[in-house]
């Protein structure tokens, strides 16, 4: 098995197609496909199953390529930095929920390494995308948050993929709404007072179970209900049709402005909001320097707020 070899690997895996990743790589299909097979028998596993429309990765696939990716990738590193004489290409990637506090400390950490280069990436999706990227390796770590309700099924699928869970803080939930919503005056806000507006909560996709929400109370009826898939739309809503979501509180101005202020809700609920990592791959220089940035962000907010 060569680095070549694993580089074909994951080019299929990407393209989806034996055919289509041999067109991009200008090899013959027949080499691409004896590479697959002779990986295949070395290792003794099924990397790829054929369908009509190409190829897909079996369980087995789906581990192999997650390593195949830390090899080349650190092999590439290295040649970045001895090989060819260059300065090191930073490499560093996060998938999320939707949260503003996750983006302004990914500003803090690109202004860190602004003079070098680097090769950063920020995600924004769904709770079972950011499951599947870091149990993939296709990022470092993905933050999300547990709560009472989703706590135990959640924590079972991290378990069976091999992840972990590391918490950066706890919070109440609150009610995110426009500075000119009725409710925005008032201490608190309960459900009840909620149901009267348009409940705004993320597109979860195909994989749409209440323990993948991204907002606390997922399974409390509202009479007016409208899914979105980021955060811009989340809030034009908010101040076009009065709508509201609910979320830790930590709101960021410096990115969204003051036309959105974070209301406790009245609540049993507790958010832990933290990020999950893979239990046998320790955390790059450049990781471990976005969580610090992440917490002194959060650290700082909620002491200026009392939160």
């Amino acid at each position: 098995m060569t680095l070549q070899q694993l580089r074909y690997i994951i080019a299929i895996a990407e393209a989806g197609s034996i055919t289509s990743a041999a067109s991009k790589l200008l090899v013959s299909q027949p080499s691409l496909s004896k590479v697959v097979s002779e990986i295949e028998n070395e290792m003794g596993i099924t990397i790829f199953y054929r369908n009509n429309r190409g190829v897909y990765l079996s369980e087995e696939g789906i581990s192999f390529l997650s390593y195949s990716r830390q090899v080349v990738e650190q092999a590439d590193l290295l040649e970045n930095r001895y090989k060819n004489k260059e300065k090191l290409r930073r490499v560093f990637s996060i998938t999320s929920q939707h949260y503003a506090f996750v983006v302004n400390a990914f500003v803090a950490l690109v202004k860190e390494y602004g003079k070098d280069r680097y090769e950063f990436s920020l995600k924004e999706t769904l709770t079972h995308y950011i499951i599947e990227d870091v149990r993939t390796s296709r990022s470092e770590i993905g933050v999300l948050f547990l709560s009472n309700f989703n706590r135990e099924v959640l924590i079972k699928m991290f378990e069976n993929a091999d992840l972990e869970f590391v918490s950066l803080f706890t919070a109440k939930p609150h009610v995110f709404v426009s500075r000119n919503n009725p409710l925005a005056k008032k201490d608190t806000v309960t459900l009840d007072e909620l149901n009267t507006y348009p409940r705004l909560y993320y597109d979860q996709g195909i994989n749409n179970s209440f323990y993948f929400a991204e907002e606390p109370h997922s399974i409390e009826e509202n009479d007016k209900n409208i899914v979105v898939t980021d955060r811009a739309t989340i809030f034009n809503l908010m101040i076009g049709l009065n709508g509201y979501t609910i979320s830790s509180g930590i709101l960021s101005e410096d990115l969204n402005g003051t036309n959105i202020v974070s209301i406790p809700l009245v609540s049993d609920e507790v958010m832990e909001i933290g990020y999950i990592k893979n239990i046998d791959r320790p955390l790059s220089s450049i990781c471990k320097s976005y969580i610090e940035h992440l917490k002194n962000y959060i650290k700082t907010y909620r002491h200026n707020l009392n939160l």
